[in-house]
């Protein structure tokens, strides 16, 4: 079965080695000599500002959105949140949990976020922005550049979550004004799930500092402390930081220029083989990520159960109303262009 899904993805060779070893004891100098070479590289990759500080967390994507929620904010705030999916209304209902006042700014499927749909908010009584870089459930990209400058004037904390377009996309906490960004392990990462991660600059990590986190076991503050040192203050997913310290050497080595490129490489170059054969995709700012499908037949979720059981392509279904239209082929993970041609054989096929 080859996995063209947005997460678990296509593991490559060495981290599927690293999966076979003994997981060791945790709590011993050498691990916290790896703990702290994997924050020097994320660092690094994410382009975070001097002074910024990372914290690991055993917890999925959503447990990292909700601890940056819980840790950066509090019930004085009152923030945006880019709602363009089922990740946006994710923000909105963890804003909603925790008591954050909030405002939505709607972005209906097919549509870009523009400019536009910021003016109305300009020097207004906003304290905080959050956004889903990359819209997982759309495929839909977001102008981080726009919407950190966006925040800088008007003094907004700028919360990203990069769960599916860190290493993918062009992502600069520095040059994009970013105070808090998170992502996760299984995504182009292509490690197991469990791990997520979350770095913030000297301006959000002063105001976590002062912030009373409501839960204990995700109060960033033990975690900032703890990394000091190299450690978690509570036992972490030990293999997969093991995997996560394989796969950065590779990254790094590489070159995050060259990683972002390979993803824009696949892409681009699954989307010009659909317009070959007239599939149609979301026409709005796409990720590298990810390229939604859209059939206007209603077959999107058949097509997926299809690919699976006769074809061995575990594609990417969507969930609630664009269940029956949007069927979403992943570029993360251990694929080629090779790997592409056989979704694109299956589509002339079924669609013939």
């Amino acid at each position: 079965m080859k996995l063209f899904t947005v997460g678990p993805v296509e593991m490559y060779e060495s981290t599927l080695n690293q999966r076979k070893e003994q997981i060791p004891y945790f709590r011993t100098k050498e691990f916290s000599n790896i703990m702290l070479q994997c924050q020097e590289k994320f660092l690094s990759l994410a382009k975070a500002p001097k002074e910024s500080k990372l914290a690991v967390l055993t917890a999925s994507g959503t447990g990292a959105m909700e601890t940056a929620v819980m840790n950066a904010l509090n019930p004085n705030d009152k923030v945006l949140v880019i709602n363009g999916g089922s990740f946006g209304k994710r923000f909105s209902e963890l804003c909603d949990v925790h008591s954050i006042e909030h405002h939505d700014i709607l972005v209906p499927f097919g549509k870009a976020l523009t400019y536009k749909d910021l003016q109305p908010f300009e020097s207004q009584d906003f304290t905080a922005l959050l956004v889903n870089a990359h819209e997982t459930s759309t495929g839909q990209l977001y102008d981080l550049n726009m919407l950190g400058d966006f925040c800088q004037r008007n003094n907004l904390i700028f919360i990203v979550d990069a769960v599916s377009a860190f290493l993918v996309d062009k992502i600069d906490m520095e040059q994009m004004h970013i105070d808090l960004l998170l992502t996760a392990s299984q995504k182009a990462l292509s490690l197991a799930p469990g791990l997520s991660f979350i770095v913030v600059n000297k301006r959000m990590y002063d105001v976590i500092e002062n912030n009373e986190c409501v839960c204990k076991y995700f109060d960033l503050k033990d975690y900032f402390l703890n990394m000091e040192r190299g450690q978690t203050p509570y036992t972490p997913a030990v293999g997969i930081v093991y995997e996560l310290y394989d796969r950065l050497n590779q990254i790094c080595a590489i070159g995050i220029d060259e990683i972002n490129k390979q993803h824009q490489h696949r892409a681009e170059y699954f989307r010009k083989e659909c317009d070959k054969i007239g599939l149609k995709y979301g026409q709005y700012p796409l990720s590298n990520g990810v390229t939604p499908l859209i059939f206007e037949n209603g077959k999107a979720y058949d097509y997926f159960l299809d690919a699976k059981d006769h074809y061995d392509l575990m594609l990417t279904p969507n969930g609630g109303p664009l269940s029956e239209t949007v069927l979403r082929i992943g570029h993360m993970g251990n694929l080629t262009k090779e790997d592409y041609d056989l979704v694109i054989n299956y589509f002339k096929e079924v669609l013939a």
